[in-house]
């Protein structure tokens, strides 16, 4: 173990004034790693010594050291005799290991501080106000450079004082940029990293940005609406020149599995590549014919039903159909999204009369209905705040139950038909209570939001109105950043529903324009989409050049997404020619057109990552690549049953007629949305030339649906 040097004043610790434990001693303790996870702050803490979490609950952690035990861990007549001292100098033996030295100026604070009769201190003039961090910013184009960071935490009572020693240092991209314990920092390569300084439940971020050293001339690029205007003012910061445009073949393709879940038909993408009007508006016509399809309703209401758990298991068959009904009915309508949320947030009634209402078949209880609402319409993760104040952010276990007062008075009971429940407010007192003192927590928002107060006789009704507020700073900006994330392959904050002030947004100024227009335009999620795929940023090419190759996070070229499960089993259908056979459903449906995950259970769609819909987290869907999927696509039922199927694309080809080339060209437009490229067509036309016709067909069309072009959208 290295010993840790603090840089905490020696002026405060031989100042007149008596060091208090709470504002002297744990500092000590949290960055000797005293109260981290793996030590005493851990659940059960270690060896029958508890302490709270990075100290988040200083008066639990003064008892457990001067009162537990009797006080056994102190001693004022001998303060060197100690247990808080002889234990983390190893003077006897410590599960922990040496945490300093009796040289240190931990050793002598916490031996004062015990000689001075181990005062708790004043925790009003104690409590950190705020954390200043210089420089705000590090960038430098030399990457391998280093900076010394200075931290001063500014204290209530008006002092200050320089904790650059003392406060815990994190890079959440330590591959671009490291610090140390002393709070240097190093950039390792190119790129980005946000240092994140801690101490005594403050928090504040600093950028770090290495770019190259070479010489680099940027050429400027059209803009197409604010979108391009902001990528592009961060990207010639960061020496990153954009990527070329994409095909007119890639785009369709691109726009299409993003607008309605499905690829362009063969006819389709002949079509748009032979039009000859100008490429800005030519892809503008084509956003907005896909933005007025069926097939857009149906595609956007598989996310809205992931994200609402639309799940028969919990809601009944009646139940799925309703709920999923009315998210279709209010994208269809392009209904507002704060009036979609309020109308979930504040429903009432028969699940089955008012569909809204089975919102709360899954999120019933009234800590669970909190979390939910904060993680999907505020992009706030709260569980980590039921058992102790967030490590990471400023969100405290008190604010947890307050906010979970809101819900205290919810109630479901069973409705008069089966599987029917309904949803009412208890007219019954009802309490949340605090589970550290079992004190009644009121109902309060966890910011003020102009003006707004707490109605007690409407509590759901009064927190939407909260979290639909235009003043709310984080209702609009989570959504058009889960919309940026559909479309662009990952959030400008990622992950989407962890917005905190230790996961900040790759470029700022982007988030706050797209929220913005948001605003401005009422919550019209249609129009955000079309703002988005619109930009030239969204129509990029996949393909790096020399500048970008490295950049996953700046949005200078496409990011490949693996198709979502619904989108690979479409897609090869529609390749094939074929309609999907699913039991228990209309007639020819898709796998977008399913109402949830009990239809075709086990198969394909789960083999591929479809949600059980259990909760409304975002990493529920899965869009890795395994081993499992490879084995599906090469010897799985759904591909080769969909080639060989009589009434296929292939079959009807060559009852046809057509040309070898033709039929490879066909083959192409279906399965990938373009024509063979390169020398693709020689060699598919040599292949099919050696052998039976059909069988050589169906091998071309096989060998597409298991490349890279398919199963990316890119």
């Amino acid at each position: 173990m290295r010993l840790i040097a603090s840089t905490l004043t020696l002026a405060a610790w031989a100042c007149a004034a008596p060091l208090s434990f709470v504002k002297d001693v744990m500092p000590v303790l949290n960055k000797t790693g005293c109260t981290s996870g793996p030590c005493h702050g851990g659940a059960k803490g270690k060896n029958g010594f508890k302490l709270s979490l990075r100290g988040y609950d200083p008066e639990f952690d003064y008892r457990a050291i001067v009162h537990d035990m009797a006080g056994r861990r102190w001693n004022r007549t001998d303060p060197k005799n100690s247990l808080v001292l002889l234990k983390p100098v190893m003077t006897i033996p410590h599960g922990g290991g040496l945490r300093f030295d009796e040289k240190s100026s931990y050793y002598r604070i916490i031996q004062q501080w015990i000689a001075e009769g181990a005062q708790f201190g004043d925790p009003v003039s104690a409590t950190v106000s705020r954390l200043e961090v210089s420089p705000a910013e590090f960038f430098t184009e030399k990457p391998g450079s280093s900076q010394k960071l200075k931290v001063t935490a500014h204290y209530a009572d008006g002092s200050s004082r320089d904790v650059t020693g003392d406060a815990l240092y994190t890079s959440n991209n330590p591959t671009a940029a490291e610090v140390n314990d002393e709070g240097i920092v190093k950039t390792i390569r190119q790129g980005e990293a946000a240092m994140l300084v801690r101490y005594e439940g403050k928090l504040s971020v600093i950028n770090v940005t290495a770019v190259p050293e070479a010489k680099f001339a940027w050429k400027a690029v059209p803009e197409w609406n604010y979108v391009d205007k902001h990528v592009n003012a961060k990207l010639q910061r960061l020496k990153l020149q954009p990527s070329e445009l994409a095909s007119d073949s890639e785009f369709l393709r691109r726009v299409s599995f993003d607008l309605i879940g499905l690829p362009p038909s063969p006819e389709e993408v002949k079509a748009f590549v032979a039009d000859r009007t100008e490429t800005r508006a030519k892809r503008s016509a084509a956003i907005n014919r896909l933005l007025a399809r069926s097939e857009f309703v149906n595609h956007w209401t598989v996310k809205w039903s992931d994200l609402l758990q639309v799940n028969r298991n919990k809601l009944g068959d009646k139940g799925v159909w309703a709920f999923r009904d009315w998210i279709r009915e209010s994208l269809a309508e392009n209904r507002p999204y704060d009036r979609m949320v309020r109308e979930l947030l504040t429903a009432k009634g028969s699940t089955y009369k008012n569909p809204p209402a089975n919102f709360f078949r899954f999120t019933r209880e009234p800590k669970v209905a909190m979390e939910t609402t904060t993680q999907l319409f505020l992009g706030v993760r709260m569980v980590c705040a039921q058992c102790h104040d967030h490590p990471f952010e400023q969100w405290t276990q008190n604010q947890y139950y307050n906010l979970s007062a809101f819900f205290g008075s919810l109630a479901v009971k069973n409705g008069d038909d089966a599987d029917e429940e309904v949803v009412y407010d208890k007219r019954e007192e009802f309490e949340i209570h605090h589970p550290k003192d079992n004190r009644v927590m009121p109902a309060k928002f966890l910011f003020p939001v102009g003006g707004m107060g707490v109605r007690e006789a409407e509590m759901r009704e009064s927190l939407a109105g909260w979290i639909t507020a235009k003043e709310n700073p984080l209702f609009s900006k989570s959504m058009a950043n889960r919309m940026w994330s559909y479309l662009m392959g990952r959030g400008i904050i990622d992950p989407v529903d962890d917005i905190r002030a230790s996961n900040p947004a790759s470029n700022p100024a982007l988030l706050e324009a797209l929220t913005k227009d948001f605003l401005d335009r009422g919550y019209d999620l249609k129009h955000l989409i079309r703002t988005i795929v619109e930009s030239r940023t969204y129509q990029l090419s996949y393909k790096p050049n020399a500048s970008n190759a490295g950049d996953e996070a700046n949005f200078s070229h496409a990011l490949p997404r693996r198709l979502s499960a619904e989108q690979l089993f479409d897609g090869i259908h529609i390749a094939a020619g074929v309609k999907p056979k699913f039991q228990l459903v209309p007639k020819d449906s898709l796998a977008q057109d399913l109402p949830d995950p009990s239809v075709g259970k086990g198969g394909f769609l789960d083999v591929f990552g479809r949600p059980e819909r259990q909760t409304s987290c975002e990493c529920e869907r899965r869009s890795d690549v395994s081993l499992v999927q490879a084995l599906n696509l090469l010897n799985g039922a759904t591909i080769a049953e969909a080639i060989a199927d009589p009434e296929g694309r292939i079959a009807k080809l060559a009852l046809a007629g057509v040309s070898d080339r033709k039929l490879v060209e066909e083959i192409y437009l279906g399965a990938l949305s373009r024509m063979p490229e390169g020398n693709e067509l020689d060699l598919a036309l040599t292949y099919v030339g050696k052998g039976p016709r059909a069988e050589r067909a169906q091998d071309l069309m096989w060998a597409l649906l298991n490349s890279n072009a398919f199963l990316f959208n890119r």
